[in-house]
């Protein structure tokens, strides 16, 4: 291994334009791939577009709707967030196991339904008058809406990776997984013209800002994606691309005899019996004093005590001190009944945790994006078209990732975290001088650069330190931190945005700098940990791996 590496590097290095010229051949290949590709696998990447599409551009949108539609508070706005966002992740780990039971195909016609119900709901909330406010029928009813979206988003997403497995080959796989992610992304992006075009053109029809219509308009491309998914993905498409990648497998000679299988995996993990009881009812006593919070719901049990210190006033929560204290409770009793658990490595456990500040720039692509260019741009192209500024991510990650692969494909993995964390989180600082449209262009280019640096790599890293026969679980447990994020950074960012960027007042009383200030500080946090930890990470690795 260690020969065949220092041959490898003693291989002249590819030029930077041969190496961009590469990348853009790869996603030339990429989209043939795609229109290759068996007709049952249609069935899936198209719809899968349309609902990135569709997703990201109610992301976009759902904080403007909440505040001036619903008439929320921002801190009210950044928690529904929370409950979206960290919802559909949460409930990919409860419902994951269901589609695999329903199958593919059943699985992404019953989530688009429900999606289609879910968003029906969502937009007869902004259509009919119900009242504003938490509370209100409005607010009921777009929670219905959201919620049933949030079920389906357990069968759909699950149901779609899994289907391009099954419709694709050993040696395609790669490349299937690949156009799903970058077509996402591709949809992502041109959310941002439809919602545009969409909310100034039927401003009048659907008052005060024409969001509804936006809303309907997504209706309509569910319902789209819902019948393009009856019509492509039937029995016989299902059957023929079977056999296809039954028949291509079969003549493939190529083995990989580090691969390992789920049944592998499975078998390392210890099958005895543990029992569950006491940590299913700490984890309802841990969400019944969450809702006794302060961020839950007004009542008479919670106590809130206020003092000075150092001339500042000071809110201890005693509700939340206890919340806090018993999801350390019930993480620790799960744990330590699973020896075999990832969790249990220190290093793994470190580095996953310690990407959450950085990736809370992900969350403020919706939580903190669409307000900051919809508010403090006021009276500008930037601001009349926020959700096309929003969503410059997805495109510039469709094109840049492959290159920035090419380019630093000799790196050590751990290195190029701390570079491409360092790359994503330093630009925030330049968004410190207020609102300039080149500034945050540049913002948006850098820390795509930076992303495309090193959430590639993450999982890399993840896969050369897992255990052999644990690689799979190791990857889901990985994604775990990013719940955390999604639900977390929406307690406190709405929060931030009713101080500094308050709804109503004028960019010049607005503290924007700040704002970006706070958020790049807790973002930095990532590269300059994982530096600091380097040698304690990287000792034993290259064994390990």
């Amino acid at each position: 291994m260690e020969e065949n590496s220092n041959q490898s590097d003693l291989k002249e290095s590819k030029s930077i334009g041969k190496v961009i010229s590469d990348s853009f051949k790869e996603l030339a290949e990429t989209f043939r791939a795609f229109v290759k590709a068996p007709k049952a696998l249609w069935g899936i990447n198209v719809p899968y577009i349309i609902e990135g599409l569709v997703y990201f551009g109610i992301l976009t949108i759902l904080g403007k709707f909440s505040s001036e539609n619903l008439g929320v508070t921002d801190e009210q706005a950044g928690l529904i967030y929370s409950f979206v966002t960290g919802g559909i992740t949460f409930a990919m780990l409860l419902l994951g196991g269901w589609s695999d039971k329903l199958g593919v195909r059943t699985s992404l016609a019953l989530a688009f339904l429900m999606m289609l119900i879910g968003r029906i709901f969502i937009s007869l909330s902004g259509t009919i008058s119900l009242g504003t406010g938490i509370g209100s029928p409005m607010f009921y009813t777009m929670t219905a809406g959201f919620l049933i979206m949030i079920v389906s988003y357990g069968l759909f997403q699950p149901a779609a990776y899994a289907g391009v497995k099954r419709y694709t080959n050993k040696k395609t796989a790669a490349m299937g997984y690949a156009v799903i992610y970058g077509l996402m992304n591709l949809g992502a992006f041109f959310s941002g013209f439809i919602s545009s075009f969409t909310r100034h053109s039927f401003e009048n029809v659907f008052p005060p800002n024409g969001l509804t219509a936006v809303f309907w308009v997504y209706v309509v491309l569910t319902a789209v994606s819902l019948i393009i998914t009856i019509t492509l993905l039937t029995r016989k498409t299902d059957k023929d691309a079977v056999d296809r990648v039954e028949k291509e497998n079969a003549a493939s000679t190529e083995t990989d005899e580090n691969e390992s299988t789920d049944d592998e995996n499975d078998k390392n993990i210890p099958k005895e019996k543990i029992n569950n009881v006491p940590v299913v009812a700490y984890s309802i006593l841990t969400v019944v004093l969450f809702l006794l919070s302060g961020f839950g719901f007004k009542n008479a049990i919670n106590r809130v005590f206020e003092f000075d210190l150092f001339g500042r006033n000071i809110h201890i929560d005693i509700a939340f001190v206890l919340f806090i204290v018993m999801f350390v409770f019930t993480a620790y009793e799960y744990i330590k009944k699973r020896p075999w658990h990832p969790f249990r490595d220190k290093r793994f456990t470190f580095f996953v945790f310690i990407l959450i500040p950085v990736q809370t720039l992900f969350a403020h692509n919706w939580l903190t994006l669409p307000y900051y260019l919809d508010r403090a741009f006021q009276g500008s192209v930037v601001s009349q078209y926020f959700e096309v500024f929003t969503n410059l991510n997805p495109i510039l990650i469709f094109i840049l990732t492959p290159i920035i692969a090419g380019l630093t494909a000799k790196v050590n993995v751990y290195k190029m975290m701390i570079y491409g964390t360092f790359v994503m989180a330093l630009p925030t600082f330049l968004l410190t001088i207020g609102p300039n449209m080149y500034m945050f262009l540049l913002y948006v280019l850098l820390m795509t650069i930076g992303e495309a640096m090193w959430s590639p790599r993450f999982l890399q890293w993840i896969a050369e330190v897992a255990p052999k026969g644990k690689v799979g679980l190791y990857m889901g447990v990985g994604q775990f931190p990013w719940f955390l994020d999604k639900v977390f950074t929406g307690f406190y960012s709405g929060w931030f945005l009713s101080k500094y960027i308050p709804k109503g007042v004028p960019p010049s009383q607005m503290h924007t700098g700040t704002l970006w200030f706070f958020y790049g500080l807790i973002a930095i946090i990532t590269p300059i940990s994982l530096l600091l930890a380097r040698k304690w990470m990287l000792k034993g690795f290259k064994i390990k791996a």
